[in-house]
């Protein structure tokens, strides 16, 4: 057993963030994304966190890596389709408290991608994590960022 890891993230989750380098990203997908297809698409590794939601997937991988401070909006959220642009996202509020506990740009490091848009930026990432999260728009794309040993 490990100290100070937090319990929402396996071995096997453990495993593929310490394989990551600054730059690469990756996918926590709510239950209704297709993650598996998605990284089979690209050979991605796909990382299956049943029973878990994205809040504490973020919180708990964002306590072992930065985002990425050399881009802009290391955070991608998945757009509101175009048919549903009246849908409210209660779960971005969420995620905006989450990252700002880590990252001093808070809600400034995201950026909404269009949902046909994250379905092709999610095949270029390293890893994708399948989530039982039944919130609506939940999907999520970190770009990790250094670790800087002083952090």
């Amino acid at each position: 057993m490990l100290k100070n890891i937090p319990s929402a993230i396996s071995p096997e989750l453990l495993k593929v963030l310490c394989e990551m380098g600054h730059g690469d990203t990756l996918v926590i997908a709510d239950g209704n994304f297709p993650g598996a297809s998605v990284a089979k698409a690209n050979g991605a590794a796909l990382v299956r966190c049943d029973g878990q939601g994205v809040p504490e997937l973020l919180r708990a991988i964002l306590t072992l890596f930065s985002l990425d401070t050399h881009v802009d909006a290391p955070v991608g959220l998945m757009g509101v389709a175009s048919g549903q642009a009246q849908v409210e996202v209660p779960i971005w509020d969420t995620y905006s408290g989450i990252v700002s506990e880590f990252d001093e740009r808070g809600r400034g490091t995201f950026r909404i991608i269009e949902r046909f848009a994250f379905y092709e930026e999610a095949k270029r990432a390293f890893a994708i994590i399948a989530t039982s999260e039944s919130a609506r728009y939940a999907n999520i794309i970190l770009q990790k960022g250094v670790v800087i040993n002083d952090e």
